[in-house]
This record gives C-alpha cells, sequence and structure tokens, in this order.
C-alpha cells in the first residue's frame, strides 16, 4: 500500500518538520502533508526571527521550559544544520518608574524559568551596547539572538527528508476518519473549496500514529480528529523590512517593557543585515490574508521611532505580516501551548494546539517531546543510519576573498551573478532548483538562496532565475509559480497572442 505509513505529520513548518526529524531516528515510515508549495510559506516565515531567551512566559509553562531548551542548543543545531544563527543579546528598554517594576519582575521570572545572565543596565552600558537607542536603563539578555528562520526551517525538513521523510506539498487534509489499526486521511490540492473530498485530484493516506502540527489550522484538524472545543484565534503583526545600510546601528533586537501576552513593537537586526520593525498585534478571523495597510505601516513607524529614531521612509524595502495561532480559553485568555494524546478520544494521535511564539525558538525540543510521547506507548528500534547532519548551500556573499575564490575554482557557476543585490550566484540557484524536497516556486528559490530579496526585489533576477527553472526543470512558462497554486507569472506570450488574433 503505497500511501500508508507508521506516523503522518499535518504540516510541515518548523515544529511539523522538527518533529519528523526526531522521528527519522527510528524505523518509521514518516510522511509529512503540507497544504502549501513549500515548509515556510506561513507562521514559521513570517515572524521577528528572534531565538528567544525565556524570560517573557509563565514559571512551569512548556512555552517557558522548551524556550529555554530550544535557545541553549541553538548554537549546536546552527552548527549541524547550517543554518545562519547569531547570538547577538537583546535589551528590553525602559524610563519610568514602572518600566523599572516590569523590568524587574520580568528578570525574576526569567531566572525561575532557566534564562541565563539576565542583568539590569544603566543608561550608559545601554547605549555601549546599542548606540543608537534611545532609553534611560534597560534589562539585557545576553542569550538571546536572531536567525533565518527560512534557513531553519528548510534545513529541518531537508534534513527529515534525507533521513527518509516523505513530503507531499499541496496536500490539504480535508478528512480523518477513525479505522481499525489507525486513520484514513483524505486530502485535496490548496485552495479551499476547489476540490471536495473524494473529489478530482483527492489522495487517501492511511497510518497508525497522526500528529497535528497544523499551526494556523491546528483547531481544524483537532476538531477532524474528535477532539472538539479548542478556540484559536490569530494574531496578525505586520512587519517593515528597512535597507541594509541601517543594519550597522543596530547590533542587537531592541524592545520595549513587554506584557506576558505582547512583546510590542520591536526592532530587529537580522542575520542577513536588513532591519525589521514590528508586529503590532491584531486579532483576525481570516488566516489567509497577509496584506499592511498603509496605517499600519506609518504606525510601525511612529511607535518603534521612541525607541530607535533611525526609521525614514527612504529605506523601506518592503513589508509582511505574520498570523500566531492562539489558544484562549472562554474569557479570551491566551494559553498555554498544549500538547497532548486524547486516548479516549482520539488514541495514536498527538494534537499539538496554540503553537505560536516562542515555536521558532521551541521547536527542536518539541519536536524531541513529541517523539518521546509515541515512544512510552510504541518503541521503535534505532534507525542506525540516521545522519543529523545536513550541509546547505554555499552563500557567496558570506564568503571572504579566498572562499570566493575557492568556490569558482570548483564550480564555475559561482563566479556569475544573477541576484546583484544580495550577489546570488549562478551555482546558488541551480542548487536551489535541486533542492531534496523538489520545491520548485520562485519563492522556494528566493527562501533558500536571498536572490530577489534585495533592494530592487527582483526586478533585476526574477526572469533570470524563471528561465533557469525552465530550463533545469523542462517547464514552460505558464508552469512557474511564484508560490502558490494558481500563482503562475506568465499567461502565454504576447506577441504570438497578438498575432493569433490577427489571423
Amino acid at each position: 500500500m503505497d500511501n500508508y505509513y507508521d506516523i503522518i505529520i499535518i504540516g510541515g513548518g518548523v515544529i511539523g518538520s522538527a518533529v519528523a526529524r526526531e522521528l527519522a531516528r527510528y524505523q518509521v515510515k514518516i510522511a509529512v502533508l503540507e497544504k502549501n508549495l513549500d515548509v515556510c510559506y506561513e507562521t514559521s516565515g513570517r515572524n521577528s526571527a528572534v531565538v528567544h531567551g525565556g524570560f517573557a512566559y509563565d514559571e512551569g509553562s512548556l512555552k517557558a521550559r522548551f524556550c529555554v531548551e530550544g535557545n541553549r542548543e541553538m548554537d549546536a543545531a546552527a552548527k549541524e544544520l547550517d543554518f545562519a544563527f547569531l547570538r547577538c543579546g537583546k535589551v528590553l528598554v525602559g524610563n519610568t518608574d514602572e518600566d523599572m517594576e516590569q523590568l524587574k519582575k520580568t528578570m525574576i521570572q526569567g531566572e525561575k524559568n532557566g534564562s541565563r545572565g539576565l542583568r539590569l543596565v544603566d543608561e550608559a552600558e545601554l547605549h555601549r551596547l546599542v548606540p543608537a537607542v534611545v532609553g534611560k536603563f534597560a534589562m539585557f539578555s545576553p542569550a538571546s539572538g536572531i536567525l533565518d528562520p527560512f534557513e531553519f526551517t528548510v534545513a529541518l525538513a531537508e534534513n527529515a527528508c534525507q533521513n527518509g521523510v516523505r513530503y507531499y506539498f499541496d496536500h490539504e487534509v480535508s478528512a480523518i476518519e477513525r479505522e481499525s489499526g489507525g486513520y484514513k486521511i483524505t486530502t485535496r490540492p490548496e485552495g479551499p473549496g476547489e476540490t471536495p473530498a473524494g473529489g478530482k485530484g483527492s489522495e487517501v493516506f492511511r497510518c497508525r500514529w497522526v500528529v497535528n502540527a497544523a499551526g494556523l489550522n491546528c483547531g481544524v484538524i483537532s476538531h477532524m480528529l474528535g477532539i472538539k472545543g479548542y478556540r484559536v484565534i490569530g494574531s496578525k503583526g505586520d512587519y517593515l523590512i528597512l535597507d541594509k545600510k541601517t543594519g550597522p546601528l543596530l547590533p542587537m533586537p531592541v524592545y520595549p517593557v513587554p506584557s506576558n501576552t505582547y512583546m510590542g513593537i520591536h526592532v530587529t537586526n537580522t542575520t542577513s543585515g536588513n532591519v525589521t520593525v514590528g508586529p503590532n498585534a491584531e486579532l483576525v478571523t481570516d488566516f489567509a490574508y497577509y496584506g499592511v495597510p498603509r496605517e499600519n505601516m506609518d504606525y510601525l513607524a511612529e511607535s518603534a521611532s521612541r525607541l530607535w529614531p533611525h526609521i525614514r521612509k527612504e529605506d523601506y524595502i518592503r513589508n509582511y505580516s505574520g498570523i500566531l495561532p492562539k489558544w484562549v480559553d472562554e474569557n479570551g485568555k491566551i494559553q498555554d501551548f498544549k500538547i497532548e494524546i486524547r486516548e479516549e478520544l482520539a488514541p495514536r494521535a498527538v494534537n499539538l494546539v496554540g503553537m505560536e511564539s516562542p515555536g521558532l525558538t521551541s521547536a527542536i525540543p518539541i519536536g524531541r517531546y513529541v517523539a518521546g510521547m509515541i515512544r512510552e506507548r510504541e518503541s521503535f528500534p534505532e534507525n542506525k543510519a540516521f545522519n543529523p547532519v545536513r550541509k546547505g548551500i554555499p552563500h557567496f556573499q558570506r564568503a571572504d576573498e579566498r572562499e570566493r575564490q575557492a568556490l569558482i575554482a570548483a564550480d564555475p557557476d559561482f563566479g556569475e551573478l544573477i541576484c546583484r543585490c544580495e550577489q546570488v550566484t549562478k551555482a546558488e540557484i541551480l542548487r536551489a532548483i535541486r533542492n531534496p524536497l523538489g520545491v520548485s516556486t520562485l519563492s522556494g528559490i528566493k527562501v533558500r538562496t536571498r536572490a530577489m530579496m534585495g533592494r530592487c526585489q527582483g526586478g533585476y533576477c526574477q526572469m533570470r532565475i524563471a528561465k533557469l527553472l525552465q530550463e533545469e526543470l523542462g517547464l514552460r512558462k505558464t508552469e512557474i509559480l511564484h508560490n502558490r497554486t494558481g500563482s503562475r507569472l506568465f499567461f502565454g506570450d504576447i506577441r504570438e497572442e497578438a498575432g493569433h488574433e490577427n489571423t
């Protein structure tokens, strides 16, 4: 039976892929069903990209536990999986007596959670750490950091794939049924309502175990499993991306004094050298709308400028937004991560609900925790062939001159620039096109190489990358997609169509 698996994971984001990688350490047949055409199109790729220190979460919570664990092992993970990570520290900046009291409470909570090295700094030290910031004092968290969320998620997924996990993209789960020995899962291509379960394009999978790692759709999948009643709301946050020339002014993320439910509008350096501003927090019911209204952009800039007065419209290069799935109780209070097996309702199903921030920081320990829950109930032999090491695409821009010459000597395609803004070479584009997951969208190439992420946003390189996709994969122009099903770049040849109309 081709579509039978020991374990099926619904959702291929950072947590689903971390779970898949962890389970690949054992001799089990695993599949990941992902509704999008890549692994980081939703919450996993749309966030602040901060590795949190763990001080902002209630003592004893899963959020605090996994955040601290994930933070501590991020250096080793970055080395093992080859993704960009910088332990640069972070400051929470205050000005008033009330701010100071809140920072002291945050420090006590962080120390109880196991956060490392927290300390209060005066105005002089704050300005030594971040010369361009405005504030009287701060709490400094030296263990906090930043990473590339695309590289991290792709690395987890590729390493899982290289260890035998099968990824199915464009497979949105439309129905789950209990049957003898496990579950029957029906999928349809992306686009709710386009293809009903059982209709054209629908596929059926069977498995013994199911893991609900569906992120924004966790409540829907939980309901399909028979675990009903979870209320999951969306918290949409908008961001601005600033030109790299602003990067030297910000050596670490700068936050206002937080509450336990919202970290506030902050300014964040990135591993690529840009600066991001945001997010606001707007409750939404539409989990597919990622637009950023003009008034929100103005609000972000005005608010963040009180902390870091270097935000100018001429430095905007684009905006984006992300949505966090928050599990709330009947009073609207945000709850902890929920990771459960409800034997009476859905045996052999691990249900993950409300996996919002700090999910990025927490992904690897969550993967380990979920694998442990399954192994407590069913033993699997160890996969002695498991290889935890994954090598990513060499980035020409990050290499020094000696390394660049070595890359070109080994592969002359490293000597041809395709993206001038981000200095991405033909060799990097070709390696991204040949990625282990089989992703073939323009956005898939973008998140693996940073091509099209520079000042011109693809104005120079996008058509060149489309041509390489055609040549490498044998695609017609009309088969090249931007990111989602139906997002075609080309609809035909204008000159030929005009000629046809004239005949």
